[in-house]
Parts: C-alpha cells; sequence; structure tokens
C-alpha cells in the first residue's frame, strides 16, 4: 500500500461517530490505502485498530476531565457526559502509527482522548490534518448540541450546561477561547457530515472564516439481489423506528405517538392494516407502551445483517428527532427499502428529496403541530409502499451519496 493515514477516534464500534469512522478506514484499505485507527475503546478484532495509550492512562485521563466538569457544573450528573472541555488529553503523537502516517484524520476524540494542546502537538508534527466534525462541538465552547442556545454566534459563555456554575466567564467561555487561539495557529480543514452542520458553522464566530468541506458518513450499500419481503394481501405495511435509546428526549418518541394517533382517528383503515417495529432501548419501560397501532419491539440488534434484515421486513423508516446532524437509521432504511419520512430540521435533507425519495415534514416549534405532520407524511408513504420505481430511485440515490466507497475516494481526495 502507498499512503499511510491514521484515524483517531475514542471507540471503533461503540457510537454512531465510531462506527462511520471504522467503515471509513475500512472503506479506504479497499482502495489500496494503509488506513489504520487509533482508539480508547477497542470492541473490533481487527488487526488495523490499536489502543492509543495504556488502558491505565486512558482511564486516568478520562476520569481527571470528568471530575473536572463535574466540579464545574455543580456536581450536576444530568450534563456531565453533555459537555466537553478537552482539557485532559494522551499523547497520541508518540504512538508509531501517528508517527508513520503520512495524515492525520480526527473524528470524535473528546473524553479525555485528544486535549486542544494535544491538536496542536499533532499540528506540529507537520502532516496534513482533517477534523470531521459529527456534531457541534467544534463551534461552541464545550457542548455537542446547542440547541435553542445562540451562544455559538458570537462567544460562548453563560452555559445552560453549567446550571447554577454557568456566568459570562464560565468553562464554556474559556474553551471557547482556547479553540479560537488553537484555530489560529494550526492548519486544519474542518468537514461537516451534512449540509446543515456546514450551515452551524458557517454562521458560527469560530469557524465561519474557515473552509468547511461536506462530506457525509459512509453506509455499507450493497449491490445486488435484495433480500426483502414481498408483501402479501393482508400483511401490514410496517414502519421501523430505531436509535440507541428511544426514549431520549431527543428522539421526539412522543411525537411519533401523537402521529401515530392521529393517523388513527383521522386514516383509521390505513392504520389498521400497520405496525410499527422498534430497536434499541427504552430507559424506562413505560416509555414503549401507547403506541396507537400495534407494536413489536426487537431490542437492541448486533451486526449489520440483524439490521439489513430488519429493515428488509419493513416498508417505511420513521425518525421523529428534534434535529439530527446526518440520521443513520434513514439512509439504512432507503438503502433496504424503506421510505424514509422525517422532520426538515438537520442533515435529512442530504438524505430526502420530498415526495421523490420520501417525505420531510416542515418543522414547528408546537409538538402538536410536528405530530400532524409527521402523520401527513406517513400517510405518504403508506399510499406509496412498495413502487417499484421509488424503491429503485431511493436505493440508486444513497448508493451515489452515501456508499462506502464513494465517500472514502471523496476523502482520499481531501487529504491529498
Amino acid at each position: 500500500m502507498g499512503k499511510k493515514v491514521i484515524f483517531l477516534s475514542r471507540s471503533d464500534l461503540r457510537g454512531g461517530a465510531a462506527i462511520v469512522t471504522y467503515r471509513l478506514m475500512m472503506a479506504m484499505r479497499d482502495l489500496g490505502v494503509d488506513a489504520r485507527m487509533l482508539v480508547c475503546e477497542k470492541l473490533s478484532d481487527s488487526p488495523y485498530v490499536d489502543y492509543c495509550a495504556p488502558k491505565w492512562r486512558i482511564q486516568y485521563s478520562f476520569l481527571k476531565e470528568r471530575l473536572e466538569v463535574f466540579a464545574k457544573n455543580g456536581f450536576d450528573r444530568a450534563t456531565l457526559f453533555k459537555v466537553d472541555p478537552a482539557t485532559e488529553g494522551l499523547p497520541v503523537w508518540r504512538h508509531p502509527w501517528v508517527k508513520d502516517a503520512d495524515a492525520i484524520l480526527l473524528g470524535w476524540v473528546n473524553q479525555g482522548m485528544v486535549s486542544l494542546k494535544g491538536v496542536e502537538r499533532l499540528s506540529e508534527m507537520g502532516k496534513p490534518m482533517v477534523w470531521t466534525m459529527h456534531d457541534m462541538w467544534n463551534m461552541t465552547g464545550i457542548c455537542h448540541h446547542a440547541g435553542d442556545c445562540k451562544g455559538y454566534l458570537n462567544e460562548c459563555g453563560d452555559c445552560p450546561f453549567l446550571g447554577k456554575m454557568r456566568g459570562r466567564n464560565d468553562m464554556s467561555s474559556k474553551t471557547w477561547k482556547r479553540k479560537k487561539m488553537l484555530y489560529a495557529r494550526v492548519g486544519i480543514r474542518f468537514v461537516a457530515v451534512s449540509s446543515w452542520l456546514a450551515g452551524k458553522a458557517a454562521d458560527s464566530a469560530l469557524l465561519r472564516d474557515r473552509m468547511v468541506e461536506v462530506i457525509p458518513n459512509p453506509f455499507p450499500i450493497h449491490e445486488g439481489a435484495s433480500g426483502r419481503r414481498e408483501r402479501k394481501p393482508g400483511d401490514p405495511v410496517r414502519i421501523i423506528f430505531g436509535a440507541a435509546r428511544l426514549d431520549d428526549p431527543i428522539k421526539g418518541l412522543p411525537v411519533l405517538k401523537m402521529a401515530l394517533r392521529k393517523l388513527k382517528d383521522h386514516h383509521p383503515e390505513e392504520a389498521a392494516g400497520m405496525e410499527l417495529v422498534t430497536f434499541g432501548t427504552f430507559k424506562n419501560p413505560e416509555s414503549g407502551e401507547g403506541f396507537a397501532i400495534p407494536h413489536r419491539h426487537l431490542g437492541i440488534l448486533s451486526g449489520e445483517d440483524a439490521i439489513r434484515k430488519a429493515y428488509e421486513e419493513c416498508d417505511i423508516v420513521v425518525s421523529s428527532s428534534d434535529f439530527e446532524t446526518l440520521p443513520g437509521t434513514l439512509i439504512e432504511g432507503q438503502a433496504y427499502g424503506c421510505i424514509p419520512v422525517a422532520f426538515d430540521h438537520g442533515g435529512q435533507r442530504d438524505i430526502i428529496d420530498h415526495r421523490q425519495t420520501g417525505w420531510l415534514a416542515e418543522w414547528d416549534d408546537d409538538s402538536t403541530v410536528r405530530g400532524a405532520r409527521l402523520a401527513e407524511g406517513i400517510a405518504w408513504a403508506y399510499a406509496n409502499a412498495g413502487r417499484q420505481d421509488l424503491l429503485a430511485l431511493m436505493r440508486r440515490k444513497v448508493a451515489e451519496r452515501f456508499s462506502s466507497a464513494a465517500v472514502a475516494r471523496r476523502m482520499l481526495a481531501l487529504v491529498e
């Protein structure tokens, strides 16, 4: 192999950002690149993934930074993992794979893996550096999703995540200033995984003057025969809804329930022919109850084969999230023949062409209005379920935009 590329990511297989980084690393290897990955948590058995430091050192860095956050957020457990100051990090520049690499690709490297000082040390090695943003952290002081807060548009401070410890010169303000100084000193090419995220970066005070490339996350979209079921007369139209934690407030589960109730009230015939299939976990078991149509829960799906089979048994994939950077369930669903329905409030527009390859419901701050609009989208998808021309167009579009090989080629071109 020729060019050597090193990926830095906190994990290889835990969490969406880690999984897509691992896929990208393997796709680059398929293109003839000597791509490898350094992590704090290794779950795969790949010889191309290694720990970035001794395990005791990884744990020490993680705990030290969490204790700092805990002290500076007023000892609030609820927000302990919603922010990262990047004050602690590991000496990843000492690893032989980093020393030998021709280029360094940073992914999600928080929670004590790479500090802001560590980023500067990496830049001093003189290698091209690309930093893929999977959320808003690079453009805010300390948070990964700003929500309704507009502090990142000017200068962070008075951070809502710091509770009683918030103030003009709080941890978010100090970290924002450290990021500003770092970005002024180092040459990093930033990549956003969706146009929506790139737009947020363009609005932000930290990144509005930086070039931000849009390169989406890669997904395993296989050519060849599909294993989709053939729906027989009397079979329900199945709606699939998945997330690591289905009742995470950001996922909008109450809005989905509201949409299904509206469907049953206003489209009883269609609702009678539907079934909801969920996968992931419910932190509160009661959250998995109260759906207006029959519901079947698959639990946690392990491995791409299990995920593929679940989608291939369904017809519609729904995302009711408040916002998403680039919702993978919509991409996976399309690849396996499910019509996507989601809100136009994040990276969904990069995935769905409204009324052509799915439904983009207009966003509204009122959850009741959102429920009605999501119901309208589900009803449209129900009416179009099984249309072979629509399914073929979905598959072609998603392969062009998100296949692992296509994304790897774009990233490699940027690195070169």
